[in-house]
């Protein structure tokens, strides 16, 4: 009987074990992982993270669907791309390198093209909700650190006021301890003076087939006001988003293996090549070539004479949209 009783503990103390295992992995809908007490999780530091110096920037897919709008922490990232997605919508990626806000988001699902994106950078912490079945093979072999919530419970949280899929959020600070600095953006732009020459224009609207941008100069800023879908982009708090320059990329845009549930096909984005930009900064407008010659490197934007283009000291937007 005593043998009996000693193996009835010892199952009620392994099954109890396992269930605050399995809470302590858990996200909660409207905060942070908790312990089995009910406690906010803190999750262990990731030490390969942090092995070569902090050199690796953050890059978080950000929803961009009107219902997810106004985003938060976005006037924070140092590069913005925007891409088109399904049924002509658009998506973003925020990356982050000189700053980390508290809070980011929403976020939302990877796309095949992302992976060609992130390869300037070295070994980039991504963070996403997610992605089509077939893709998540590829990204586990990217070289890149995949962070979605499946991995990192304890860095998402479900905020209030918002149904899903649009109130992913997360907290940057539980991926990396601190910013990693400006030199761990390996994408080859160049800030400095503007280039000579360029024809003033106050604002430009670039459009993608179900989605539109529109970026407006402001003097007393000396920066561009952005809207999207015609209207005012801002923060959850309240913050009008302006970044001091904006690079509209023409690149070859064409269909990928993919599809979403609704059977419409995911664009596949392509990044490394070559073709031509317009580069706005200073409320003028510069005609320039772009080149991406191998996936590890950065895009050179240059003048007809081959010089680089300098950005703007500031966030940088750059819209990737398909060539004519």
């Amino acid at each position: 009987m005593a043998r009996q009783r000693r193996a009835s503990m010892t199952v009620v103390l392994l099954a109890a074990t396992a269930t605050a295992a399995l809470a302590a992995g858990c996200t909660n809908e409207h905060g942070p992982a908790q312990d089995g007490r009910g406690r906010p999780q803190t999750p262990v530091p990731n030490q390969s993270k942090q092995s070569a110096g902090g050199a690796h920037v953050l890059a978080v897919k950000i929803d961009n669907a009107p219902a997810a709008r106004p985003q938060t922490g976005l006037d924070s990232a140092d590069v913005v791309y925007a891409e088109q997605v399904e049924g002509g919508l658009s998506r973003l990626m925020a990356v982050y390198a000189s700053t980390l806000p508290k809070v980011v988001g929403p976020v939302r699902s990877a796309r095949e093209s992302d992976l060609e994106l992130l390869r300037q950078f070295h070994d980039p912490l991504l963070a996403f909700s997610g992605a089509q079945h077939k893709l998540l093979p590829l990204i586990d072999s990217a070289p890149l650190q995949a962070e979605p919530p499946e991995k990192a419970s304890a860095a998402y949280f479900r905020g209030t006021g918002r149904p899903a899929p649009h109130n992913l959020y997360l907290r940057p600070a539980r991926l990396m301890p601190s910013p990693p600095g400006m030199n761990a953006l390996t994408t080859g732009f160049h800030y400095g003076a503007a280039p000579a020459g360029g024809k003033p224009e106050n604002t430009r609207t670039i459009r993608y087939p179900s989605a539109g941008f529109t970026f407006t100069w402001s003097a007393s800023l000396h920066h561009y006001l952005v809207s999207m879908d015609g209207r005012p982009t801002v923060t959850t708090d309240g913050k009008r988003v302006a970044p001091a320059t904006v690079v509209l990329q023409y690149v070859k845009v064409r269909q990928s293996a993919f599809h979403d549930v609704l059977g419409n096909n995911t664009p596949y984005t392509e990044t490394v090549g070559s073709g031509k930009a317009q580069v706005l900064r200073d409320g003028r407008v510069y005609d320039v070539s772009w080149q991406r010659g191998k996936a590890t490197g950065g895009t050179q934007f240059t003048t007809k004479d081959g010089k680089p283009v300098d950005f703007a000291k500031g966030q940088v937007w750059v819209v990737l949209a398909k060539a004519k």
